[in-house]
């Protein structure tokens, strides 16, 4: 099975979740975003804002080598 690396920035309440390794994390090439959330084990109803590369994407995205995905839960604020 080919490989492809990708960073990883999860934000906030999804930080915990990040792997020990988010600047080359290793996926099986063409997993959409959907299926790295998964195999991240993120809770997927708080998967709110997806960029890939700085723009805003979603989940069914797939990712290519050297991508950046930066994937936040719902923000409140006041």
């Amino acid at each position: 099975m080919e490989t492809i690396r990708v960073q990883i920035k999860l934000f906030a309440t999804l930080a915990p979740f990040a792997p020990s390794n988010p600047d080359s994390y290793p996926l099986p090439k063409d997993e959409t975003v959907w299926e790295m959330a998964r195999r991240l084990k993120l809770p997927l109803e708080q998967v709110k804002l997806i960029f890939v590369n700085g723009v805003r994407r979603n989940g069914d995205t797939r990712l290519k080598e050297g991508d950046r995905v930066g994937i936040f839960p719902p923000v409140g604020g006041g």
